[in-house]
């Protein structure tokens, strides 16, 4: 009966009501957190899975060995790899190397999976595609990107070593 009693209560007074006007004038009234795009960027954590790139070592070699580890744990089916041994000195290394984008869903497996560091997720988010086809990263592609952001890619990988 008391329960009632108290429902009653509140929705005569409408406590409810007064009680969501109140918060809604609490942040009408506070100041705005809204940021103009193109003029600014809100900040992207070291682990920000974006755009995909190809690491090389400080001498200009290609990390990825070919061992098909990221092609193996890739939940979508996006990478492709082909692979041969190098004429100069035998060393495996890859012949195709490509990423359907796509079919990508950045979980970022294929980094995690790699012994050599080799795949990484950059902090790249702003990228679109104009044509068909270039939604395929090939080698060349994740090499240049991989070249374009290494002291990014380089310091969010010392940033975050400690929680490894």
């Amino acid at each position: 009966m008391l329960s009632k009693l108290k429902f009653l209560f509140k929705t005569i007074l409408l406590t409810e009501l007064f009680q969501g006007l109140r918060l809604t004038g609490k942040y009408f009234f506070s100041a705005k957190t809204t940021l103009q795009f193109p003029e600014e960027t809100t900040p992207t954590s070291p682990r920000f899975r974006g755009l995909l790139a190809l690491r090389r070592y400080p001498n200009g070699e290609e990390r990825c060995i070919a061992c098909k580890l990221c092609e193996a744990v890739c939940p979508a089916l996006a990478i492709t790899i082909e692979a041969k041994p190098r004429e100069s000195d035998g060393a495996r290394r890859t012949t195709l190397y490509e990423i359907d984008l796509f079919k990508c869903i950045y979980c970022g497996f294929c980094e995690e999976s790699c012994p050599v560091d080799s795949i990484v997720l950059t902090r790249e988010k702003h990228y679109h595609f104009t044509e068909r086809g270039q939604q395929i990263m090939t080698k060349e592609k994740l090499l240049a990107i991989g070249d374009k952001y290494e002291s990014e890619i380089a310091a969010d990988k010392t940033e975050d070593a400690p929680y490894r």
